[in-house]
């Protein structure tokens, strides 16, 4: 089954707050995709473990019906709570179990969290949902992140850099998926006609507080929070004091560019 991570209504809040909806680069690269596919127009568009429903509000603005899913019930309701077109609905219920009939999926997406699924039972799923020369796609932000600001660009990208390696020794063994860009799930991927792009990268409009949002809100720190809450806080403070310091500004609200590089594993059916 499926890795459970971001249960907590705490944390699904941190999530729908911070969390940021697919790029330009990488909705482009998927739409494109759909489209030399003729996948278009999808009548069913699921995404899979849709946490608060960023990437579900992204699939929305193209698609006719698009159903979020999650097996936490505290995102799901994130999810519903948030603004959304009327042509999105949500369910709670897990990756590798989909309410949906057979070959009845036109498009299956996932983004950043295909990694937490039992990937052997999942695959076979999709493969049991998806209509034929309907489409997957499955996409992870990866560790590889960097922040632009002004000419301090690489002094505040080693301060971001240092606190996520920190982070980084509380994460789960799934993570090892997204530092191996998602080999292991191509490869798993049943359909013939597949390939991967590795390369995709992505300017995140971002302020010093949703920086800091962010790295709160990824399970390596909730992990952390856990084992020592009074240094895990520490850290976070820690951070964006640095932050500052290194941009020359006392408001956390000011802007940086947040440059994140995204793996998209795409498939047809």
């Amino acid at each position: 089954m499926a890795t459970q991570m971001f249960e907590g209504r705490g944390h699904a809040a941190v999530y729908q707050k911070y969390r940021f909806a697919p790029g330009k680069e990488l909705q482009q690269t998927i739409l494109a995709y759909l489209q030399e596919k003729r996948a278009n127009p999808a009548e069913l568009v699921v995404d899979v473990g849709c946490g608060s429903g960023q990437g579900t509000r992204f699939l929305a603005e193209h698609f006719k019906k698009v159903v979020g899913t999650d097996i936490s019930e505290a995102q799901i309701q994130e999810a519903r709570d948030a603004p959304s077109l009327p042509n999105v609905s949500y369910l709670v219920c897990p990756a590798e179990e989909l309410p949906f009939e057979d070959a009845s999926v036109d498009l299956l997406a996932s983004f950043t969290a295909a990694h937490w699924f039992d990937i052997e039972k999942f695959m076979r799923e999709a493969n049991r949902v998806v209509k034929p020369g309907g489409c997957v796609v499955i996409s992870t932000y990866t560790v590889d992140m960097s922040l632009r600001y002004g000419d301090c660009s690489e002094k505040l990208t080693k301060v971001f850099r240092e606190s996520w390696d920190l982070l980084l020794k509380y994460s789960h063994n799934r993570i090892k998926l997204v530092l191996e860009d998602y080999k292991e799930i191509f490869e798993a991927l049943p359909f013939p006609d597949k390939k991967r792009i590795t390369d995709i990268f992505d300017k995140i409009p971002m302020t010093v507080a949703g920086v800091v949002g962010y790295l709160e809100s990824v399970s390596p720190y909730q992990a952390f929070m856990k084992n020592d809450p009074e240094a895990a806080k520490s850290l976070l403070q820690e951070t964006e004091k640095r932050m500052l310091e290194t941009m020359g500004v006392s408001s956390r609200d000011t802007p940086v560019e947040f440059w994140v590089r995204h793996v998209c594993v795409l498939g047809c059916k």
